[in-house]
């Protein structure tokens, strides 16, 4: 079988963009059997696999061997084409693989080819290598048919080769891959398998591992280090030199060289090692900066517990996973991910989330079924994780006297490592910018293609030297692909990335600032971006059997009455005491100072069954009087996590009843209480202050029996049938940036979306007080039901009203609203609200509406951080280019996934997201879209003029090389370095325009007014080039053996002769010296400066070009250095430039040629290319609609009557709103119109 694939296998592997993003969303079956009909085909069995399926970073792989001759055959066509082969491989890792190996089933591979599944299609190749376990042989006495050889429950196991003890593997992005010989494929290695049960991990590694498990672990797994090299200077700079852009650098600084051309060569060697030497800095700082922030990590001392060995104290990159870890005193740094077992730990987790607030871990109860641990109960199973890089503030142990966790993930596995390779390995990103400039340098390759052909053709014909022929063609390269471009393309990103520098937004992915410019959708998360961090508490209304009673408003100064209330207030939080500072949540910090309590630990005379000696207490201070209790001790707590909205704390009064205390969000809280105790005025209640935008959190208890055990006691069995307390109302202020930021973004046309874990109804009021909805638009509530007993999933539609009579029902969110709507409802502007309840429903169940839902869709709330990942990206495959702003808590995920994340925390898990700004507001949002607008442009413009210098050179020189004639080297070296060089480095000093217009620039290179600006300005210049070499031709004082018409003197032309002095004849043997080549070059390098002057754009994207004082200076000397070389009469002047003196008419009459020139392509530009409403105007005649998705949707809801549907409930069996076409896109794609 040959190891280049076919014809049909390379289409095949080349694979459509779209086909590729839709390939992740289909069930593992269906991809299975696509691969077994279609794949299999083409490859033998085995030799094709899926890597990590299902997850971001899937991949294909491919199995092939490699063949002594065809490494031969490579080895010797590398010699012969002097290093281009090895080049060429190094650019294209699949033709490497092909070249040197045939292909072969996985399991006999020495060599693996993977390719990423997005849209990308990424190629990279791995060795297999072979793990040795003989070295153990002598030590442990390890044999083929020793029991942990022979279990095979394990992956480990799995991978041995038996008789021989050998493991095959491969290293992807820092994570090992182990070959497992049971089921036939590479598996990850660094983690305990996910099918484990609570009673598995508990039974297996609760006692430890023994000396032999964790040496063969340690060998298979490898060191529990998150090692991140700094990587040496050569490796950067040979890396960066690699690169095609310099490569060819090199090519035509060489051919220079050979045609003495030595002054730009040198300039162009100066300009591309002063690129290179900032970039590798810029990688290096990068590469040290992320050693800095690991390192820490790698050099912990640990207390290990071993099944025979005991307790030990080891070094952390030892660890592997099943290692029994005890933890001992406080601020410990995690060195790896564990399960907790047994004990509490209080962790701060701001290194990972973004969010400095301790959070409780609770041990892993041991259940008896067999569920993998995961998923044994609707919390989230992370509240028993202690994940790597986070601090354990506190560890209380449990009855045994000690706090132990098994090891559950090791290095680059764990959710600090994972962290890191975001960082190593970010997504890559599809801008169709970058794209287009690809296509926009093989078109100029093409030219220089047809210019090689003409060089060829014209001096062949004219008797030339072959070597001075190759030399010429090899020229017009050089001329049509200017090797400066890349580095004049980078400078706009850069005095970009300066300026938000300056404004203290700080940016680790450059490239995305001109993502920035495209901008159309941005994501606010609510607490902390749109509101102030600090809550206050503004009141508590408690209730009793006669329903709510009268507010106490804590603005009066006086404390909570005794009772209940006062009791939850005081110890349903997850509070610490730490050197003798209390510390946790704001929220729940506010609750417990408004009780003016005190917290302590309890002493040693403490006695409470199953309750350490020192429990946390709270206790009343001792001015507080009519309190009957010495004070609480919290025994147990239930933690608080996003998806439960609730938490749960098991008290003892000192001396009274063992109580259980919950609060969180009130729909959730009166789920779980007694309905007779719940007031029947709930709904109204909690509308009255959720209207006004306050935070409204409810509490309730129950009673418990003394005689238990409190670990005995499950979370279900504490938290049913519980009595209603009341609700604590907090205030949650606007940011006074909010509101003129989401008015400066909505006038710009950028829709604006809410993204919150809070309250429905606080979020529509901080909606509407933000200005995110005007008074005038109206909010739908969108609730969707899952599938209940008999009945379907449900979608119901209702207008939600302000301030007009209340409805009470049995849904989720208690919101006022309209039993009989008027059309009225469906004219004007209207905005959908939902909960992340109804949005996971609606994912599942009405896929075919979520499109339509989105279009309008304004407001999530309770939301979770993964239902916030999922809608950027239902928003990114609509065609929007979505930014994310969020401070970093619980927006990781979106942050990440967004094509912008602006994330407004500085702590480390900030480093995922691409923008980091200092300011804690939203302030930053509009500076960033302004400064993408203006990079955007900015690379436009240098796009443009780069395009025009090349081919205004090229154009000459053609012209030229048709008399065997050229620039000479000071000429080209006037044009590259005096003129485009520096105008390529003022040209995009330009700042952002202060005001954000309602449309953007163009996102591509290739759209119809950027593509007729370019072509025109070729043919205007291409035009003028040829007027002025036929028209000197004709010139009475025009002869081919003069080399200065200021010389001759006779009648005819005597009266052309102007000049004041009477030159001699210039003693000149170039070869370049003639009249045409004069003209030529006049025409040429005076055009550079004045096409630079016409691409330059100011309003309404950038500042006005007369603001760029540098590039206007620049500009003003070139010009009058080019018009005092044409009218000054200096011999050695034009001696030095090869140039010819011609009579003052024609210099006049080449002036003119420029001006007509400038004139021409000036109003072109204003009142044609530039010319918004021609555009739009051409556009609608010719009926152009945009394709983007989300526009295709607006006209198609625009047009229906039946949208959107009021006061209606649809059920999922109806079919109209069975699943029908789902849409799916690439998602980094855009077909917007481009004006």
């Amino acid at each position: 079988m040959s190891s280049f694939p076919s014809a049909e296998e390379v289409r095949w592997l080349s694979g459509s963009a779209s086909w590729s993003s839709s390939w992740k969303h289909l069930p593992s079956k269906v991809r299975e059997e696509v691969w077994n009909n279609s794949f299999m085909g083409h490859f033998e069995k085995g030799q094709h696999a899926l890597l990590n399926e299902g997850e971001e970073n899937e991949m294909e792989i491919f199995g092939y061997r490699t063949q002594g001759c065809r490494k031969s055959l490579c080895l010797a066509g590398s010699i012969f084409s002097f290093g281009i082969l090895p080049l060429v491989f190094y650019w294209r890792p699949a033709w490497h693989v092909w070249a040197h190996c045939v292909p072969c089933s996985l399991q006999e591979a020495d060599t693996v080819l993977l390719r990423t599944t997005d849209e990308f299609q990424i190629y990279s190749w791995k060795k297999v290598i072979w793990i040795y376990l003989s070295a153990l042989n002598s030590a442990f006495g390890l044999t083929p048919d020793h029991p942990l050889i022979t279990d095979e429950e394990y992956i480990i196991s799995r991978a041995i080769r038996k008789p021989d003890l050998k493991v095959r593997c491969i290293k992807v992005q820092k994570i090992r891959y182990v070959w497992n010989y049971l089921e036939g494929q590479f598996q990850k290695i660094g983690s305990l398998e996910d099918w484990l049960s609570s009673a598995k991990i508990h039974q297996k590694f609760g006692s430890g591992l023994t000396r032999e498990e964790q040496e063969i672990r340690r060998l298979i797994c490898g060191p529990n280090t998150i090692d991140v090299e700094v990587t040496p200077v050569w490796k950067l700079l040979i890396k960066e030199v690699l690169n095609p852009f310099y490569i060819f650098q090199l090519f035509s600084v060489c051919l220079w060289f050979s045609e003495d051309y030595k002054e730009y060569a040198f300039a162009i060697i100066i300009m591309s090692i002063i690129s290179i030497s900032l970039t590798v800095y810029d990688l290096r700082e990068q590469s040290v900066k992320l050693h800095h922030l690991v390192e820490s990590h790698n050099s912990i001392t640990v207390s290990v517990c071993g099944r025979k060995a005991g307790v030990q104290e080891l070094e952390s990159h030892v660890l592997v996973p099943g290692d029994l870890l005890i933890l001992t005193g406080n601020k410990v740094l995690m060195p790896c991910d564990a399960i907790l077992i047994e004990g509490s730990c209080v962790v701060d987790e701001g290194l990972l989330t973004g969010e400095s607030i301790p959070v409780t871990k609770t041990p892993l109860p041991k259940m008896d079924s067999s569920v993998p641990w995961k998923t044994q109960s609707e919390a989230d199973y992370k509240r028993h994780v202690l994940f790597c890089g986070t601090e354990v503030i506190q560890a209380k142990a449990a009855c045994s006297g000690t706090v132990r966790a098994v090891v559950l993930q090791t290095g680059f596995n764990t959710a600090k490592g994972d962290l890191v390779r975001s960082i190593l390995y970010p997504k890559p990103m599809n801008f169709k910018l970058y794209r287009d400039a690809i296509r926009f340098l093989l078109c100029l390759v093409g030219t220089a293609t047809i210019g090689m052909i003409y060089t060829l053709c014209v001096y062949v014909l004219s008797g030339e030297p072959p070597e001075e022929v190759v030399r010429k063609a090899l020229d017009v390269i050089t001329i049509a692909v200017p090797p400066a471009l890349p580095a004049a393309l980078t400078t706009g990103i850069i005095y970009a990335q300066r300026r938000l520098k300056k404004r203290g937004i700080f940016c680790i992915s450059p490239q995305r600032i001109n993502v920035c410019g495209q901008l159309n959708l941005v994501c606010f998360d609510k607490t902390g971006t749109l509101t102030r961090d600090g809550l206050d508490l503004w009141g508590v209304v408690s209730c009793d059997r006669n329903g709510f009673q009268e507010v106490h408003s804590f603005a009066s100064g006086q404390a909570v009455p005794w009772g209940p209330v006062c009791a939850a207030m005081a110890s349903c939080h997850s509070l610490i005491l730490l050197d003798g500072t209390i510390q946790g949540d704001p929220l729940d910090l506010k609750m417990f100072e408004a009780t003016t309590w005190e917290m302590a630990f309890s002493g040693d005379d403490f006695h409470i069954k199953g309750v350490p000696a020192h429990a946390m207490v709270v206790k009343p201070c001792r001015t507080a009087s009519q309190v009957p209790v010495e004070g609480i001790a919290i025994l147990h707590q239930f933690p608080f996590s996003s998806a439960l909205q609730r938490m749960t704390v098991i008290v003892q009064e000192m001396g009274g009843d063992r109580l259980a205390f919950m609060k969180g969000a009130p729909e959730r809280v009166a789920s779980f209480c007694q309905p007779e105790t719940v007031p029947t005025s709930f709904a109204s209640e909690l509308q009255i202050y959720t209207t006004q935008g306050f935070r409204v959190i409810a509490l309730a208890y129950k009673k418990l029996e003394n005689g238990h055990h409190t670990t005995a006691l499950t979370r279900e069995t504490v938290e049913s049938d519980l009595i209603f307390l009341g609700l604590l109302i907090l205030e949650n202020r606007l940011k006074e940036e909010t509101k003129p930021v989401l008015e400066e973004l909505i006038s710009a046309q950028i829709r604006t979306v809410m993204i919150t874990g809070d309250n429905l109804q606080t979020a529509i009021t901080v909606a509407r007080k933000s200005g995110m909805v005007s008074e005038s638009q109206k909010v739908i509530l969108i609730e969707a039901n899952e599938t209940n007993g008999s009945s379907s999933a449900s979608i119901s539609w209702t207008l939600v009203e302000e301030k007009k009579h209340i409805t009470y029902g049995n849904q989720d969110n208690y919101i006022n609203i309209r039993d009989e709507v008027s059309d009225n409802g469906r004219e004007g502007s209207y905005h959908f609200a939902l909960t992340g309840k109804s949005f996971h429903v609606i994912s599942q169940h009405f896929s075919s509406l979520l499109p339509k839902i989105l279009i309008n869709g304004t407001i999530f709330a309770r939301m979770s951080p993964g239902q916030k990942s999922s809608l950027v990206e239902e928003f990114q495959k609509l065609d929007y280019f979505v930014g994310m702003c969020g401070d970093g808590a619980n927006d990781c995920g979106a942050l990440k996934m967004a094509h912008v994340g602006i994330s407004l925390s500085e702590q480390e898990a900030s480093v995922a997201s691409p923008f980091t700004s200092k300011t804690p507001n939203i302030e930053c949002v509009p500076h960033l879209i302004k400064e993408g607008r203006a990079a955007l442009v900015t690379s436009f413009c240098m796009f443009k003029y780069m395009a025009l210098y090349s081919m205004i050179q090229y154009v000459g020189v053609l012209l030229l090389y048709w008399e065997t004639n050229s620039l000479s080297n000071y000429q080209f070296l006037f044009q590259d370095l005096a003129i485009t060089t520096l105008i390529g480095v003022t040209m995009n000093l330009n700042g952002a325009y202060p005001k954000l217009v309602p449309f953007r620039p163009a996102g591509r290179l290739i759209s119809p007014p950027l593509l007729l600006s370019v072509i025109f300005n070729i043919l205007l210049s291409l035009a003028m080039h040829i007027a002025g070499f036929i028209l000197v031709q004709r010139q009475p004082w025009y002869s081919m053996e003069i080399h200065s018409a200021c010389t001759v003197q006779n009648e005819s032309i005597s009266e052309l002769t102007m000049s004041p002095t009477a030159p001699e004849k210039m003693e000149s043997n170039s070869a370049f010296t003639s009249f045409e080549n004069t003209t030529i070059w006049f025409l040429g390098t005076i055009n550079c400066i004045i096409v630079a002057l016409v691409f330059s754009k100011g309003k309404p994207f950038r500042q006005p070009t007369y603001t760029n004082y540098i590039f206007v200076l620049v500009l003003i000397i070139q010009l009058g250095v080019c018009l005092f070389i044409l009218f000054a009469d200096i011999p050695e002047l034009y001696r030095r430039l090869d140039l010819l003196c011609t009579p003052i008419l024609w210099r006049v009459s080449i002036v003119i040629m420029l001006s007509l020139n400038f004139i021409v392509s000036l109003v072109a530009e204003e009142a044609i290319i530039e010319n918004r409403a021609l555009w739009m105007m051409i556009k609608r005649c010719f009926g152009y609609q945009s394709k983007s998705q989300y526009r295709i949707w607006q006209r198609d809801l625009a047009n229906d009557p039946s949208w959107p549907p009021l006061n209606q409930t649809s059920h999922s069996d109806m079919p109209e709103c069975g699943r029908g076409v789902s849409y799916s896109n690439p998602v980094f794609e855009s077909n917007e119109e481009q004006l």
